[in-house]
């Protein structure tokens, strides 16, 4: 009989516990701020400390009232914690050990300033026995059986004699015949039941860590890891969430127990979900942020995107004349003759990129050497697409050795060159008759900012002296282009400072940005 009742002890369920905290939002502040340790429940911040109190209690009533009633066969959350809610732990054993017992309640315990209100399955007689606390709900069906506490040892009480036999010291008679009655054996105390070990990244989460949201959020992730494990197709943008919360986890966890290792495994965690949100981004051609949709973009990938800023800083430096429309005709050509320094090109190409005198620019190149062409200048502003003029640029022909200024192949070069003449040939900008100037300011933007469209590297802008060598304009001349963009739907909220230029592009020309990489924590704006 008292195996079995053993046995049943190490089968019930733990009883379940949870708090609610009431704490200072700031300092020189009178917010507070109400948090629960459900992970499901949300921080809430109020003005006030009586505000905040009433919200807490409004907090746990809503809880008691959709939690389920408590399951009479649930072992004392009381006990769990060696029943320290109301036995004083004073280093010496009890001379009388606490014995668990009656029905299963829901009992609520507050601090007397206030300031926390904890919930927990527990028996009656814990309940009773510890100040302040107040039954909400008791479980119907049988009463858990009286235990002794597991801090408290005490030796088993003598069984009573069975009916029928004699005592110790009763007198013996020969014309009675003794009977043999078996003697049942004493009462063992039960077995000390441990907490369940829970972990996470091979680590065990100690059951008594502070503060108890913490642990919760701790054995929470744990558990959403060991799912993401078992899923039959990865699910990158939900495995980098996962790791930035599991970073914050143990940077807290960190802080509280002040281990080393801890802090290096929540910057491991930090590098794991900037991995894995890169590769989502790739896979996805786009990065999701609040509300904003994916960007289906033209260029798809990081690759791409830098082989694009390689193509503008290559011309910026080795362009043979001065000025932005010789600027942007040399990027176009550069772009169609970039694999093996030769290409094809039909008029409607130059006459297509907004420029003052195309034919007298094409005949200023040919003439400083930069540019080949079997025929004059007019001759390639008339040629149509079914007879298109070869041209040569000799300094973009790779030299015997194999190498040249780019590393992209040759299936790389018609997207990068799509990719510009859709930029250059934006619909608006054609309407509003955008200079050379303006379209090259606008593929430059594209090229430097955030994955939402913000300017610059996490859209805190773009430095004047970065813009000033890929746009040949001056701080003047750059606030009106930057206006032409607004009035062309590319550009809003753009401000331009004696640093920097800041802004956002619009939503309909985020498929054709090529976004920077995230910059680090530590790394301020450039």
């Amino acid at each position: 009989m008292t195996q079995a009742a053993a046995s049943e002890l190490d089968e019930r369920v733990p009883g379940r516990r949870w708090t609610v905290r009431l704490d200072a939002a700031g300092r020189g502040s009178t917010a507070v701020r109400v948090s629960c340790s459900r992970p499901a429940c949300a921080e809430q911040r109020l003005p006030s400390a009586a505000a905040g109190r009433a919200a807490a209690v409004a907090h746990i009533k809503a809880h008691l009232r959709t939690a389920p009633a408590p399951r009479a066969t649930a072992y004392c959350a009381c006990r769990l914690a060696d029943c320290h809610t109301h036995l004083p732990d004073t280093g010496r054993a009890r001379t009388e050990p606490w014995r668990c017992g009656g029905p299963v309640v829901l009992a609520v315990v507050t601090d007397r300033e206030s300031r926390w209100w904890q919930v927990m399955e527990c028996c009656s007689r814990c309940a009773a026995a510890t100040p302040g606390a107040k039954t909400a709900a008791t479980s119907q069906g049988p009463t858990a059986p009286d235990h002794p506490c597991p801090t408290t040892t005490t030796s088993p009480a003598p069984p009573p004699a069975p009916a029928g036999s004699a005592g110790a010291g009763a007198p013996q008679f020969s014309d009675h015949q003794a009977t043999t009655a078996s003697v049942p054996a004493p009462r063992t105390t039960p077995a000390r039941r441990r907490p369940p070990q829970t972990k996470i990244a091979q680590r065990v989460i100690p059951h008594d860590l502070r503060p108890v949201v913490l642990r919760d959020e701790l054995i929470e992730l744990g558990d959403l890891f060991r799912a993401y494990q078992q899923r039959d197709e990865p699910d990158l943008a939900l495995l980098a969430d996962l790791q930035e919360r599991k970073a914050r986890a143990f940077t807290t966890w960190a802080d509280v127990t002040s281990e080393g290792p801890l802090r290096w495994e929540a910057r491991r965690a930090e590098q794991a979900a900037a991995t894995a949100r890169l590769q989502h981004q790739q896979r996805t051609g786009g990065i999701t942020g609040g509300d904003r949709p994916v960007a289906d973009r033209l260029l798809t990938v990081p690759t791409q995107w830098e082989h694009a800023r390689s193509v503008l800083a290559y011309v910026a430096d080795h362009t043979p004349l001065p000025g932005p429309d010789a600027r942007l005709l040399v990027l176009m050509l550069t772009l169609r003759t970039a694999h093996t320094g030769a290409g094809n090109l039909v008029g409607q190409d130059l006459t297509a990129l907004g420029l003052s005198d195309p034919e007298d620019l094409v005949e200023k190149l040919t003439g400083c050497g930069w540019l080949e062409l079997p025929g004059t200048a007019a001759d390639l502003l008339a040629s149509r697409p079914e007879n298109a003029t070869p041209i040569t640029v000799p300094s973009l022909a790779h030299p015997e050795d194999g190498t040249g200024p780019f590393t992209f192949g040759k299936k790389m070069r018609p997207k990068l060159s799509g990719w510009a003449q859709k930029v250059i040939s934006d619909k608006k900008l054609r309407k509003a008759k955008a200079t050379s100037a303006t379209r090259l300011l606008a593929l430059t933007l594209a090229t430097r900012t955030s994955g939402s469209g913000g300017l610059g590297p996490g859209g805190h802008g773009i430095a004047l002296n970065t813009l000033a060598g890929l746009v040949p304009a001056g701080a003047g001349e750059l606030e009106r282009l930057a206006d032409q963009l607004t009035t062309a739907d590319w550009l809003t909220e753009a401000a331009l400072t004696d640093t920097r230029l800041t802004g956002q592009l619009t939503e309909r020309v985020l498929p054709l940005t090529c976004p920077l990489p995230a910059p680090s924590p530590e790394a301020g704006p450039r």
